[in-house]
């Protein structure tokens, strides 16, 4: 007897049946469409293909031979796949050996098999693990050649870098520009020279790098000529409407291999997670309607990230794992809080704006949702902002006496205002900054001044220099002279010097102001009970919370009208109003 008919329509299974074995599919498959319908859509992947052909044991249907067999070899790619991905991981099986200049670890070469067992995978190891070296495993087998490695602006020599330490004999080239050029450079001499002499002739890059932007004008060139694919940061690729996505997804869709790099793969919506692993391992996670139904709730959240991680892993799609876990624990980093001075006066500047912007924060009525949104975020600019300049001298003062004992300390804050305070008062140990606003050239160069010249103290933004590596070569210390609402901020910026090669104890300076936003900042992020944890949960949950929480700045508009003594603005209840209305 058969219940209806299933039929393989270009990367759809769509099956039509009796209703009540619709109702069961549903069931079995929440991810499709719970509407009325007379057949069911589901995409084509690995796994889905093997549930449906268990299903269909229960409820068996009518398909053609070929459909069949395709869906039982896909069902089997799946069944193998995880097995070797279970033995891999439970350490049944030694990973494949990758045969590099300088050794890869046990653990960078689990992620490299993993790689080539999956085609596709999300690597967040922890800052400061060697994601990079994990990445230039594959780079050893002739058959994964040439290579595209995409980072971020202020990388890709630091990129060339390490692959030149790790696979001197691969070529590398650095993309000059957004528009396609020949790579294959033209050759010096003459044929009948370069024959004679066996004089190499000009070839192909075996590895090419490029930053983010200039992607788009090279999708088409690249597309098919480059079989592996190296993401680095691919949190960038969270936005699916960019040019950058559009041009990354056409060149994966072509490569053999896909890896994707980030401590922090994602910053405010779960369901960004689509977007970047759709890119990887196009399908393992069906159709974003399908994602949508099967994990989110509201506008792209995902309902249990925790579950949503363990699926992850379990299915090999992501590998993520703590310096507790590879057994590359560091020496500790010591996170000390300092109450420092501040300037009263600064603050007193931004007194009364402040205090009607937090009045209007603090407002109840429906009416006033707009301007509330812009009141939180002129007050917060304002606020931070005047916090930091009115601290910012003794902040400095703090720093002068870290010199005394420290070399090289690296000097953490947000507004230009702030910077310009630091430079001018630390001139004499030669500070450079580190920011959003520096070239790539102008970036290199402060990294160099710092790790082999005379700069003693760098000044990086809190959310600049993703990916930096080689500062703790000369560098112990942090302090943090502003803050960020996101620990998880706090954390990367650690990573800047507290990661793999750090062979001294750490420390790492929160500076904290008792008056302006740092109260309520430090409470918020659990700065003064220290709550602070370096190392990374395995089983956390995925997603980085990077956004301010309107909430958080109605706790600091509240603390702040209190600790003047302004009295608060009368809280109206929607209820009452609708009361009064009646």
């Amino acid at each position: 007897m058969k219940f209806g008919t299933i039929a393989l329509d270009g990367s759809n299974w769509v099956i039509t049946c009796e209703p009540h074995v619709r109702g069961r599919l549903r069931r079995v498959f929440p991810q499709v469409s719970q509407r009325a319908g007379d057949s069911i859509a589901l995409t084509d992947n690995e796994e889905n293909s093997r549930d449906l052909l268990w299903f269909t044991q229960r409820y068996p249907m009518q398909m053609s031979r070929a459909a069949l067999q395709w869906m039982k070899n896909r069902a089997s790619g799946h069944v193998e796949a995880q097995s070797r991905v279970i033995e891999l991981l439970s350490n049944r099986r030694p990973p494949d050996d990758f045969v590099l200049a300088k050794p890869a670890r046990e653990y960078q070469k689990t992620a490299g098999t993993l790689l080539e067992i999956k085609t596709g995978l999300l690597l967040a190891d922890d800052v400061g693990l060697g994601k990079t070296v994990s990445g230039i495993c594959a780079m050893a087998r002739a058959d994964n050649l040439p290579v595209l490695v995409v980072t971020l602006t202020h990388l890709p020599e630091q990129w060339k870098a390490e692959i030149n330490a790790f696979a001197p004999e691969l070529k590398v080239h650095i993309l000059k520009s957004g528009q396609p050029y020949d790579l294959i450079p033209k050759p010096h001499g003459n044929k009948k020279q370069a024959g004679l002499f066996d004089v190499a002739m000009p070839r192909l890059p075996d590895v090419i790098i490029s930053n983010y932007h200039k992607l788009h004008g090279w999708a088409e060139t690249l597309a098919g000529l480059v079989r592996y694919v190296i993401y680095d940061e691919c949190q960038d690729l969270r936005n699916q409407d960019s040019n950058k996505y559009a041009a990354a997804k056409h060149i994966a869709s072509k490569a053999k291999l896909r890896l994707g790099l980030s401590a922090t793969p994602i910053y405010n919506l779960g369901a960004e997670f689509f977007s970047v692993i759709n890119v990887l391992l196009p399908g393992s996670l069906g159709s974003y309607e399908e994602f949508h139904r099967e994990w989110c709730i509201g506008e792209g959240t995902i309902g249990d990230p925790k579950a949503f991680g363990s699926f992850l892993r379990r299915e090999g799609i992501m590998l993520r794992r703590t310096r507790k876990d590879v057994g590359r624990e560091l020496p500790p980093c010591m996170r000390i809080v300092q109450t420092i001075s501040t300037d009263q006066s600064v603050l007193d500047t931004v007194k009364s704006s402040a205090v009607e912007l937090a009045k209007v924060i603090l407002a109840s009525q429906q009416s006033y949702q707009g301007q509330k949104f812009r009141a939180s975020e002129e007050f917060n600019v304002m606020l931070r902002q005047a916090t930091g300049v009115a601290k910012a001298p003794y902040v400095a003062e703090f720093v002068r006496m870290l010199m005394a004992s420290e070399e090289k300390v690296i000097l953490f804050g947000w507004h230009r205002e702030v910077y310009g305070i630091w430079l001018e008062l630390l001139a004499e140990f030669k500070p450079m900054l580190y920011t959003g606003s520096e070239s790539p050239k102008q970036k290199a160069a402060t990294k160099e001044a710092f790790v082999n010249g005379d700069c003693r103290v760098m000044i990086i933004s809190l959310r600049a220099g993703a990916g930096l590596d080689g500062l703790q070569r000369v560098c112990k210390v942090g302090v943090f002279g502003e803050l960020d609402w996101s620990p998880g901020v706090h954390e990367q910026c650690g990573g800047r010097y507290w990661r793999d090669g750090q062979d001294e104890p750490s420390l790492a300076y929160f500076l904290l102001s008792e008056d302006g936003s740092d109260p309520v900042i430090a409470d918020i992020l659990g700065l003064k009970k220290g709550q602070i944890d370096g190392v990374r949960d395995p089983d956390a949950d995925l997603v980085e919370t990077y956004a301010v929480e309107p909430g958080s700045i109605k706790k600091l508009a509240k603390a702040y009208l209190e600790r003047l003594g302004v009295a608060l603005p009368p809280v109206v209840e929607m209820e009452d109003i609708r009361q009064l209305a009646a």
